[in-house]
């Protein structure tokens, strides 16, 4: 692998390396030049990049061949507006590409495009290719039906089922945008994203089961439609999967019971409004099995996807349909060394851009199997993700350091239970790893026979851009040049898009990351850069120090902010949570700030204050609210929304419990 020597900094994922020295923090990252390339803005794109992504495209159906230049933009906010163009005026639809092709063309129409594994053991169905071109082609019907055209949004709140899948490739195929919205988040969350992209038709399930917990969906969906409708929102459709007790519809028009559902929930009454409400089953019964693809320009609108902002309101990211389909099929290719005999898992949900890339476009565009998972990792036992590993002969397996260290806290005795001998790749993403959740992945999941990829992206860029197969100074993440992956605007927010991407430093796409780059050339991620501490003069990583208390044997998990300090100008302010069996005492408290940071790091990052945690504020995608964290650590009761937290109760208990931080 080649460091690129041009980079101030990175943000990206993937590849394979050999285990970290202990003790070491941070990821470090390498990326092929010819697929993240550094040059400067306007100037002519390098023979060899233009070959490289050229001879990409050429993979790939296109109805008509680009006429203009293969790449134009502009990141230099002084010199007029940001703007990206990979293959205008070329047309493709990426749904062809992704199931047409691989029927009919590369003959895959009965290989398994998914083995889809319910919230309890034993539910569970597989769907081939070419019974998911004709699920896809008869819901595409369908959208048409309902008065969905080219350039529409359409609003998924779906769990973890096939229909997610299936109705985000309708979208594709008829050329409207999707914009999926986790299953997880609240009615407020969910009425934001409709009425910010102007959904006009919304489609979400009665109810499903998250571990032991019923997620009564369609109520949910429908205080959020009735929050749309008082702001004046133009949703006029609902269509409504019958996942509890499912009939579902199969190709040939018969009714049959799929998947077998072991917990029947016969007490789950979806609110009905026919006006408005609409059942999957009986609209998709009859509809036609074929549906000609809407052709669209490679720089054509795909799908919106939400992320976090800095001021607590989500962004909507918009991506593209050439310049997507051609990064995310390339990166999941040579990340993962797909080969076609792979059974590849994907743990995120599609809610999130690693399920959209990694679970969805990725996969299918390699024509790869792929197991979807409705369920959570502790249900009904901690080693549910072994026993789904050991079931489908998974070889590549993709995960969060959340889930790793959630599983650490139980020993290796349910990991060891299970044969996992399939498995060749491992790889992680979402957050950076600490060294001893990497080592315990390594060691007893992979039993040192599996490379880890170690993965950093952002639903910016699509997929890996930069990865890790194995100072000077901390500096922030830019890229100098597009590749095809990037997003292309915010929705609706073109200047905002330019504010908070380009104009910091003009002529570069700032990701908001810092990472550092040691001597032998490779940049270790260090986290946001707002996560970054000044403490008397000397910059500190909030991950490090993270990664040094959980190296710890009491510590589970580990969160890190900063407090005001009347001299150091900024101090740290650490909470712990700790692994079953043992007990917060200030000797625990005083072991960890001398042997567990001073003798890591140094003396300049022994935390102030370190308050025990029965568990940290998170969204219900495993992901650490540290803004509400700092709240807690100055005693701010003004926390804002708080909506997409999965337990906001574990808010009480920190306030009450918190360090008494008076100087």
């Amino acid at each position: 692998m080649l460091t690129s020597p041009q980079a101030c900094a990175f943000s990206t994922r993937g590849a394979l390396r050999e285990p970290p020295c202990v003790g070491c923090s941070g990821v470090p990252l390498v990326s092929p030049r010819s697929l993240i390339p550094v040059s400067r803005s306007r100037a002519p794109v390098p023979v060899a990049f233009a070959e490289f992504w050229g001879d990409i495209a050429k993979e790939f159906f296109w109805k008509r061949q680009h006429t203009g230049p293969f790449l134009k933009y502009n990141f230099d906010v002084t010199k007029g507006k940001i703007f990206i163009e990979w293959m205008k005026g070329a047309t493709t639809n990426i749904c062809y590409n992704l199931l047409d092709r691989n029927v009919n063309e590369k003959k895959l129409g009965d290989k398994v495009a998914f083995y889809w594994e319910g919230n309890e053991p034993g539910d569970s169905t597989k769907i081939t290719y070419r019974e998911l071109l004709h699920r896809v082609c008869q819901f595409a019907n369908v959208l048409r039906s309902q008065g969905v055209k080219k350039g529409d949004r359409v609003s998924i709140y779906l769990p973890m089922i096939l229909e997610l899948v299936v109705a985000m490739l309708a979208c594709a195929r008829i050329g409207a945008l999707h914009s999926v919205v986790f299953a997880g988040f609240s009615a407020d969350s969910l009425c934001e994203r409709i009425l910010d992209c102007g959904c006009s038709l919304l489609i979400t399930a009665d109810a499903f089961y998250r571990g032991d917990k019923l997620v009564n969906l369609k109520q949910i969906a429908d205080e959020a439609i009735q929050k749309c409708i008082d702001k004046g929102s133009s949703l006029k459709k609902c269509i409504v999967v019958k996942h509890l007790g499912r009939e579902e519809i199969a190709v040939d028009g018969t009714c049959s019971k799929s998947p077998p559902l072991k917990r029947l929930c016969q007490e789950v009454q979806a609110p009905w409004n026919p006006a408005m409400d609409t059942w999957w089953h009986e609209l998709m019964c009859g509809a036609s099995t074929e549906c000609e693809p809407e052709w669209c320009d490679a720089e054509d609108e795909l799908f919106i996807l939400y992320t976090s902002g800095s001021t607590g309101k989500p962004k909507g990211v918009l991506h593209t349909v050439g310049g997507y389909m051609i990064f995310a099929a390339t990166s999941f290719k040579y990340v993962f060394d797909y080969q076609p005999e792979d059974v590849y898992w994907c743990t995120a949900d599609i809610g999130w851009i690693t399920g959209h890339s990694y679970l969805t476009y990725g996969p299918l565009a390699n024509g790869a199997t792929s197991v979807l998972f409705e369920g959570v990792p502790t249900y009904p036992d901690v080693g549910r993700m072994w026993s789904i590993v050991d079931k489908y002969k998974v070889t590549k397996f993709y995960t969060a350091p959340t889930a790793i260290r959630l599983l650490m806290k139980y020993g290796e005795e349910p990991v060891k239970k299970h044969s996992r001998k399939s498995l060749k790749v491992l790889g992680t993403v979402g957050e950076p790893i600490n060294p001893e959740a990497w080592l315990w992945y390594y060691r007893v999941v992979g039993e040192e026979r599996c490379p880890i990829v170690d993965t950093f992206w952002q639903t910016e860029t699509v997929s890996p851009c930069w990865w890790g197969l194995g100072s000077v100074g901390s500096v922030c993440l830019v890229f100098k040049q597009p590749w095809p992956g990037i997003m292309r605007t915010l929705y609706g927010k073109h200047q905002q898009f330019e504010t908070v991407y380009f104009q910091k430093f003009p002529g570069y796409y700032v990701t908001g990351d810092g990472c550092r780059r040691d001597k032998d050339g490779y940049y270790w991620i260090t986290g946001r850069i707002d996560d970054m501490l000044n403490v008397s003069g000397h910059l500190l990583s909030t991950a490090e120090v993270e990664s040094a208390l959980v190296e710890h044997p009491a510590v589970a998990e580990a969160a890190v902010v900063s407090h005001p300090h009347p001299l150091k100008g900024e101090c740290l302010y650490c909470f712990v949570t700790l692994r079953e069996g043992y007990e917060f005492t200030k000797s625990l408290e005083d072991e960890l700030k001398k042997q567990g940071i001073r003798e890591k790091i140094g003396p300049i990052a022994t935390p102030d204050y370190i308050q025990y945690a029965p568990s940290l504020p998170k969204t219900r995608s495993g992901k650490i609210t540290r803004r509400i964290l700092r709240k807690i650590a100055k005693n701010d009761q003004d926390l804002g929304d708080i909506s997409t937290l999965a337990d906001p109760g574990i808010i009480t208990q920190l306030f009450n419990s918190r360090c008494d931080t008076k100087q």
